[in-house]
C-alpha cells in the first residue's frame, strides 16, 4: 500500500476519531461581484438591481473617469514643495471620481457539515472597509493600502452565504491618486478547527558561512486550536519540509508543538543557492500539522500513523542583508550600491487594480534599465507585486506611511494613526516577511514630526515593532528636513539614515549620524515629457515663477533634455557624483520609475494636467530619454547608445541651435550630421569635474561627467549619426536618427509576460501593444497626434489605452485615443476560452489599418 493511499484512508477516518480533518481550501473571489457607487451627496445605497453592475475583483471603480477637475479641486499650499500660500490645485489626485462610497456584494458557499475555521484575506481595499457576512459586520480595516484578515467562522453557515464590502474615500485624503474599490485580491480560506496561523509561518536565513559554504535557516509557526491530548501515544506535531523548484527535498524535520501551539526548527544548508537580483532562486517551505499515533501499524510510515490536519506552503529565498560602516549595504556578504526607483501603486491606465502581467512588465522594464530595487512609495505593497519581485529578482524597500499625526492633507492617514499605526505596521511585516526581495522596511516618508522628540519616540516604537516581528531586516524612512531630523535624533533612531534630496546636507548628515553611511531614500525628481523638447535648452528649477517653462513654455509639458527639476530637487548627475565618489552613500531610490496619476508638478495649478512628469517611463510605460541616461549608468551587462532629440523639425528650426545629447556607457563619441563631423566629445573624469550642483546650482561641467553633449548643433534635416569609442579609442558602435518622411505605416509591437504573442486563457492575462506611426522606412513620426480606434475580435477584449500625455482627458477605457508624439499603448485582456485574439488599429485620417493576432491557450 502506498503512502498516498494510506493518507487518503486516514483523512477519511478522521470524523470517526472526533479530530477535525476538513481540508484547507483557498479560493480567490474574482467573479460574481455586484457593485454600486455613490458620489458625495448621492444616496448611499440602493436596492434597485438596475443600479448594481457586475464586476470582477481586483476592481478600481474610478479609473474609467471621466476626467474632471471638479473631482479633486483643492485650495491648498503644498508644504512638501516649499509653498507657503494656498492656491487652487487641479489634478492633484488624478482628476478622477475616486471620492465617495462604494458597495460590493457577492455570494459564496460553505460545504455541508463544515465545522472548521473560515477567514477572508483582503490584500487591500480602498478604503475604510466594512466587511459584512450574512448581514452582520464581521470586520473593519481603516487603511486602504494594507492587507488584513477577517475571521468569519462565527458568521458563516453551510450552504450559500452573502458577503458585502462597504468602502469610503473622503475628499483630500490623498496627495496622489489612491484608486477606489477592492483593488487587490480577496481570498476565502477554510480549514479544519486545528490549523496553521498563515502569517505565523516564517523562514529566516540566519547566517552564511562562506568558508564552509553553509548557511542556517530557521522556521517558525503556530498551530491554532490544538486538540487536547487524550492518549499518551497520540500527539499533534508539525512537519517542516524544504524543497527546490524541481521538488527535491533538501531538509525535513518533525517538530513538537509548544504549549501555545508554536513550533521552531532550524536547518543547516550545504551548498545553498542564494537569492539575489541576479539569481532569484526560490525554495518552497511546507509546514503540515499532523495527528501522530506512535503505536500505529508498522506498515503505515516508520511505525507511526500520520493524520493530516492542515498544510501550508510558502516560497522564500535564502539571503542575508547587512548594513555597516565598514562595508555599506551588503546582500549575501557582498557590498553593492542600491540602484533603485520609487513606484506608486497605480498601473497607469489600469488604475489601482492590481494585475500580474502589468506588474511583470514594469519590473522587466526596470531590470533592463539596470535597476535592482524599488521603494513602494508611500504605501504597503501588494502580495502579487512582492511575489513578482521575488521571482524576477528585484530588491524592495517596503514602505508604510506618508504621514503620522500631523496631516499632510485634511483627511489623510493622520485620522487613524493613533489607533491603527501599530496594527498596520504589524500586518505589513507579518504579511510580507517571507519575501526575500524585501531588504528593508520603511516606517514613513517626510514625516512632519521629524523635528520633535515625540516624533523620535514614535520612530523608535515603530522600528521596535518591525524588529520584534522580523529581526533580519533594517528599518529606515525618508527625511527631508535634515537639520531638524539630526538635531532631534530622529534620523539617528533609524537603522539606515535616509535622506530625501538635500544633497547639500549629505556631508553634514554623514558626520552627524553614528552609522557611517546614508541612503538616498528619494532622489532626483527630474521632470520630463516623452518626445517633448523646449528651446533654448536651459537647466533650471521649473517650478519657479520666472523659469523659462513658466514664462515661455507653459503648455503642460516638460522638456525631454532632462535638465528640468524642482527647487527642492536635482538632476540624476548630481546624485551619481555622491554615490560614485563617496563609499558611505549606499545607493538611491529615484523619484520615480514610472509616471503616476496625480501630483502633476510643476503644473499643480495648470488644467488639464492630471498626472506626474517625474517618471523615467511615462504613464503608458514607454521609456523617456531619461530611461537611457539611467541605463547607461546602471546596466553593466549591456551597452547603451541613445541620441536625443528626434531629428524631425519644421522650417522654423532650420539653422537654429538644436543641442544633441548622447547617453552611453562609452567614454567618448563623435557626432556626424549628414556625414559631416561635428566633433568628438569625451566624458569629464571625476577628478576633473567641479563639485557638482547642490540644491539646484549649475556648474560648467556638471553634466559632462555622465553625458556627451553637442550644444551648438544647427538644425538641418537629414541624418544624425553618433559613433562611440571604447577606453582604447576604438570605434565600438553607432546610433542613427533620421528626419521622418510622410506618415505611411502603423507599427505594432506586442509585449506579453510569456515573451511570445500569446496569452493565457484565464480572463486575467494582458498584452501591451505599442502603436507607432512611422514613415515608409520605419522612422517614427515624432509630432503625430492622429486619432486612432481599436477593434478586438476573438478570445479577448479591449482593456485600456494610454498615450503618456499628462494633459489628455480622453478616457483610458474607451477604444479610441490620439497618439502622443507618434505613440500610444493598447492593452487587451484574454478571455477564459482558448482561441485567437485579433487587434485591429485604424487611423482614419491617414486611411491606415494594421492588425495583430495573439494566440490564447489554457497553458503558457
Amino acid at each position: 500500500m502506498t503512502k498516498r493511499t494510506l493518507l487518503t484512508i486516514f483523512v477519511a477516518t478522521m470524523t470517526a476519531m472526533n479530530v477535525n480533518a476538513q481540508g484547507r481550501t483557498e479560493t480567490i473571489l474574482t467573479d460574481g461581484w455586484q457593485f454600486f457607487a455613490a458620489q458625495s451627496g448621492e444616496a448611499e445605497h440602493s436596492q434597485n438591481k438596475q443600479q448594481w453592475t457586475s464586476v470582477t475583483v481586483p476592481h478600481d471603480w474610478a479609473i474609467a473617469g471621466p476626467f474632471d477637475k471638479k473631482w479633486d479641486m483643492q485650495t491648498v499650499a503644498i508644504v512638501q514643495n516649499g509653498e507657503t500660500e494656498a492656491s487652487e490645485k487641479t489634478g492633484r489626485s488624478g482628476a478622477l471620481p475616486w471620492i465617495g462610497k462604494g458597495f460590493y456584494k457577492r455570494s459564496f458557499s460553505i460545504p455541508e457539515g463544515f465545522n472548521g475555521h473560515a477567514e477572508l484575506l483582503f490584500d487591500g481595499a480602498m478604503a475604510e472597509a466594512h466587511v459584512i457576512v450574512n448581514g452582520k459586520e464581521a470586520g473593519y480595516w481603516a487603511y486602504g493600502y494594507n492587507a488584513f484578515r477577517v475571521d468569519i467562522t462565527d458568521f458563516v453557515k453551510p450552504g450559500e452565504n452573502t458577503l458585502e464590502v462597504n468602502l469610503q474615500n473622503k475628499e483630500e485624503s490623498s496627495r496622489w491618486y489612491p484608486g477606489a474599490g477592492i483593488y487587490r485580491p480577496v481570498t476565502l480560506i477554510t480549514t479544519g478547527k486545528t490549523h496553521l496561523d498563515d502569517w505565523s509561518l516564517v523562514a529566516r536565513t540566519i547566517e552564511i558561512n562562506d568558508k564552509k559554504n553553509t548557511l542556517m535557516v530557521e522556521v517558525d509557526g503556530k498551530v491554532m486550536n490544538v486538540p487536547p491530548k487524550t492518549k499518551p501515544n497520540v500527539v499533534t506535531m508539525a512537519k517542516v519540509t524544504m524543497t527546490t523548484p524541481d521538488g527535491e527535498t533538501v531538509n525535513s524535520d518533525d517538530v513538537p508543538l509548544a504549549a501555545d501551539g508554536s513550533f521552531h526548527t532550524s536547518f543547516v544548508f550545504k551548498n545553498p543557492k542564494l537569492w539575489s537580483p541576479e539569481t532569484p532562486y526560490l525554495y518552497t517551505v511546507t509546514a503540515t500539522v499532523n495527528r501522530v499515533d506512535w503505536n500505529g501499524p508498522e506498515e503505515v510510515y516508520d511505525g507511526q500513523s500520520y493524520y493530516l490536519l492542515d498544510s501550508k506552503a510558502i516560497k522564500t529565498g535564502l539571503r542575508t542583508v547587512r548594513v555597516s560602516r565598514e562595508h555599506g549595504f551588503q546582500l549575501n556578504g557582498v557590498t553593492r550600491k542600491i540602484k533603485g526607483v520609487c513606484l506608486h501603486h497605480d498601473l497607469g491606465p489600469l488604475g489601482a487594480a492590481v494585475n500580474k502581467a502589468a506588474l511583470i512588465r514594469q519590473i522587466k522594464i526596470l531590470k533592463e534599465m539596470g535597476c535592482d530595487a524599488i521603494r513602494t512609495s508611500h504605501n504597503m505593497p501588494s502580495q502579487m507585486q512582492m511575489d513578482i519581485c521575488d521571482s524576477l529578482g528585484m530588491m524592495v524597500m517596503a514602505e508604510s506611511f506618508d504621514m503620522w499625526i500631523y496631516p499632510k492633507c485634511k483627511n489623510g492617514y493622520a485620522r487613524f494613526f493613533h489607533e491603527w499605526a501599530d496594527k498596520d505596521i504589524t500586518n505589513l511585516v507579518l504579511a510580507h516577511r517571507n519575501h526575500p526581495s524585501i531588504v528593508m522596511w520603511s516606517i514613513g516618508n517626510e514625516i512632519p514630526e521629524q523635528w520633535s522628540e515625540k516624533g523620535r519616540q514614535i520612530a523608535i516604537r515603530l522600528r521596535g515593532i518591525c524588529h520584534s516581528l522580523d529581526p533580519t531586516r533594517p528599518v529606515t524612512q525618508g527625511c527631508d528636513r535634515v537639520d531638524n531630523a539630526l538635531a532631534s535624533g530622529f534620523m539617528q533612531a533609524m537603522d539606515v539614515p535616509g535622506l530625501n534630496y538635500r544633497l547639500n546636507r549629505y556631508q553634514k548628515a554623514y558626520e552627524t549620524v553614528p552609522h557611517g553611511f546614508l541612503l538616498g531614500s528619494e532622489t532626483a525628481s527630474t521632470v520630463s515629457s516623452r518626445g517633448v523638447y523646449h528651446f533654448p535648452v536651459v537647466e533650471e528649477a521649473v517650478d519657479q515663477p520666472k523659469s523659462n517653462l513658466q514664462t515661455k513654455h507653459h503648455d503642460g509639458q516638460c522638456s525631454g533634455y532632462d535638465v528640468n527639476y524642482c527647487s527642492w530637487s536635482n538632476l540624476p548627475d548630481d546624485d551619481w557624483r555622491w554615490q560614485d565618489d563617496y563609499p558611505w552613500v549606499i545607493g538611491e531610490f529615484v523619484w520615480t520609475g514610472f509616471d503616476y496619476l496625480g501630483e502633476p508638478t510643476p503644473y499643480d495649478g495648470y488644467w488639464p494636467s492630471r498626472s506626474s512628469y517625474f517618471g523615467i517611463c511615462d504613464l503608458a510605460g514607454l521609456p523617456k530619454d531619461r530611461y537611457y541616461l539611467y541605463r547607461s549608468h546602471w546596466n553593466k551587462d549591456k551597452h547603451t547608445i541613445h541620441l536625443l532629440p528626434h531629428w524631425t523639425w519644421g522650417k522654423e528650426r532650420r539653422g537654429e541651435a538644436t543641442p544633441v545629447y548622447c547617453y552611453t556607457d562609452y567614454p567618448s563619441a563623435e557626432l556626424f550630421l549628414n556625414g559631416k563631423s561635428l566633433g568628438k566629445r569625451t566624458k569629464v573624469k571625476a577628478n576633473e569635474a567641479p563639485s557638482g550642483a547642490v540644491e539646484g546650482a549649475i556648474t560648467p561641467h556638471h553634466l559632462d561627467r555622465y553625458r556627451l553633449r553637442w550644444n551648438e548643433v544647427k538644425y538641418e534635416p537629414g541624418e544624425l549619426r553618433v559613433v562611440v569609442y571604447d577606453e582604447d579609442g576604438k570605434p565600438a558602435g553607432e546610433k542613427v536618427v533620421r528626419t521622418a518622411g510622410k506618415p505611411a505605416n502603423l507599427q505594432l509591437d506586442v509585449w506579453t509576460q510569456h515573451d511570445t504573442p500569446s496569452l493565457r486563457a484565464d480572463g486575467d492575462d494582458l498584452a501591451f501593444i505599442t502603436v507607432s506611426l512611422t514613415d515608409k522606412e520605419g522612422t517614427l513620426v515624432p509630432d503625430a497626434d492622429d486619432q486612432l480606434t481599436f477593434d478586438i475580435t476573438g478570445a479577448g477584449s479591449f482593456e485600456a489605452v494610454c498615450n503618456g500625455d499628462a494633459t489628455s482627458l480622453e478616457s483610458f477605457k474607451q477604444p479610441t485615443m490620439r497618439l502622443f508624439h507618434g505613440q500610444l499603448v493598447v492593452i487587451v485582456r484574454s478571455s477564459h476560452e482558448a482561441g485567437t485574439l485579433t487587434l485591429k488599429v485604424r487611423d482614419a485620417q491617414r486611411k491606415l489599418t494594421k492588425s495583430v493576432t495573439l494566440s490564447v491557450s489554457p497553458q503558457q
